[in-house]
């Protein structure tokens, strides 16, 4: 079945377990084991630390940002006769048995990478937590790792990426998050091709196990024949590793993850879960559509987001940049109108973002990048009361904004007007977000004398009075003569 087509299916399952399984109310950690069955885990509860956070930066960086060239896929399509990168490969470094990807380890040399500037980057940006990918398909981890010699200690820039942000971040207050996608290095290189490197059993530790030809799939397909038992325990070590020696808050897991055995999901599940319960410490895992049973864990989407407000807690994962997910040759960031608006809108259904950023190779973030998420950080220093640590209203907003739900189907959707107003709400407290600075007078309809009398209105980062009414079936209000900025801005509502 195609993951297009079981999305909304995997929503109301989620939407049923959330008012069936568990009551939404404030717990104390719980000290009760689980055990590697879906039953156990899916008992499990969403920290509220976890509610609260809402905006979090992770970045796509590794060995395939040397070529830097059309997409973080260029391991996988370099390989792949009659492609784009693989034409442009064989032009640039040659033939694919003496030029192999192994080949790019050595010039990712991250000369400049300085954990610590970039910790400050997403300080400043207003990020909550943050943090690497651990490792990608190209089966390159980015840790000191005692498993396999393919790491970023041992080879290309020797550093220990992980456990560079890890002190970095952690430090600074944010809470910490590895993404992990292994399970996409099974048949990710044509390891049955006697013309290329892939197939010297000398490399096996990065390009994984031989396969027959015709292994790799995309992730709405079947994937036959599945990984061994070596493959998955090695996928369980790797990861055990990984979230034992950096104890990171938030483990996010890249989609196909299904094509590794059950018993191997749910023990990782069991392990993460029960070491934070030894610790006294809540934490979270993510996953996207059916990886894990629902309930077992936070769902994630991809370039997409909700059309209307969720009762559960989701995430939602995008790039930076509308074509890819590492740094390339010829980017198109998305505005910082954009992001900010996407940032509200998730938020207002009970949603949060974990945003995408595109390093170098010699460990430097695009300035383009960086100015976009100093703005960000900016208006998030005026409106963040609006955001941390909210919750949604009973209707997610207004406007004639139309949401297209679906895997990856954020291109689909339209940029917003100042008639998008989002609701947030913290405590007695609603915060009405509006999208576009208005050419006219601004009309909440939700907030007529049929919802509750209104005490106040302050607009977030102007001390002057506003001008406001509010009638039977509508809240009208003045827009202030001075601009906030060139972004969405928030009013702050109390009532009697």
């Amino acid at each position: 079945m195609k993951k297009g087509i079981i999305f909304s299916s995997i929503i109301a399952l989620i939407a049923i377990s959330c008012t069936s399984q568990k009551t939404m109310v404030d717990t104390e950690i719980s000290t009760e084991k689980y055990t590697a069955d879906w039953e156990s885990l899916q008992q499990y509860e969403v920290p509220e630390w976890y509610k609260d956070l809402k905006f979090g930066i992770y970045f796509h960086w590794g060995p395939y940002s040397v070529p830097a060239y059309e997409n973080e896929w260029y391991s996988r399509w370099m390989y792949v006769d009659g492609h784009l990168i693989n034409k442009h490969h064989k032009e640039t470094y040659g033939a694919l048995d003496t030029f192999g990807y192994k080949d790019f380890i050595p010039m990712f040399k991250a000369e400049k990478f300085d954990a610590e500037v970039w910790a400050d980057l997403f300080v400043k940006a207003g990020a909550q937590f943050a943090g690497p990918i651990a490792e990608h398909a190209d089966g390159f981890a980015m840790w000191d790792s005692k498993i396999t010699q393919w790491d970023a200690k041992d080879m290309g820039p020797k550093i220990d990426v992980v456990g560079a942000m890890e002190k970095a971040i952690k430090s600074r207050g944010l809470k910490f998050i590895t993404t992990y996608h292994r399970h996409w290095l099974y048949a990710w290189y044509p390891t049955w091709d006697e013309n290329t490197d892939a197939s010297n059993p000398l490399y096996e530790g990065l390009y994984g196990p031989k396969v027959p030809e015709g292994t790799f799939v995309m992730a709405n397909k079947p994937t036959n024949p599945l990984p061994d038992a070596a493959f998955n325990q090695e996928w369980l070590d790797r990861l055990t590793e990984l979230t034992t020696k950096y104890d990171p808050d938030i483990v996010w897991f890249y989609n196909k993850m299904d094509i590794i055995g059950e018993k191997y999901r749910k023990q990782f599940l069991a392990d993460f879960y029960n070491r934070g319960l030894e610790k006294g410490k809540e934490v979270v895992v993510t996953y996207k559509f059916e990886d894990l049973a629902v309930g077992s864990a936070v769902l994630d989407l991809e370039r997409s987001r909700m059309s209307e407000k969720k009762e559960f807690t989701w995430l939602t994962d995008d790039s930076i940049d509308w074509k890819a997910w590492s740094n390339i040759q010829n980017p198109e960031y998305k505005s910082t109108n954009r992001l900010i608006d996407f940032l509200v809108d998730v938020v207002s259904k009970n949603g949060a973002v974990l945003l995408n950023i595109t390093p170098t190779a010699g460990g430097e973030i695009p300035n383009q990048v960086q100015e976009r998420l100093l703005q960000m950080g900016d208006w998030l220093a005026i409106n963040g009361e609006a955001i941390y640590g909210t919750r949604p209203w009973k209707i997610y907003g207004e406007g004639p904004a139309e949401v297209v739900e679906g895997h990856l189907s954020e291109h689909k959707n339209p940029d917003n007007t100042a008639d998008d107003i989002r609701f947030t709400t913290k405590g007695d407290i609603l915060y009405a977000t509006v999208l576009d600075w208005p050419q006219e007078e601004i009309h909440i309809r939700a907030m007529g004398k049929q919802h509750r009398k209104i005490k106040s209105i302050q607009l977030l980062g102007n001390p002057e009075k506003i001008s406001w009414e509010q009638h039977a079936t509508e809240l009208i209000i003045q827009p202030s003569d001075a601009k906030i900025g060139d972004y969405a801005f928030t009013y702050k509502i109390k009532f009697y």
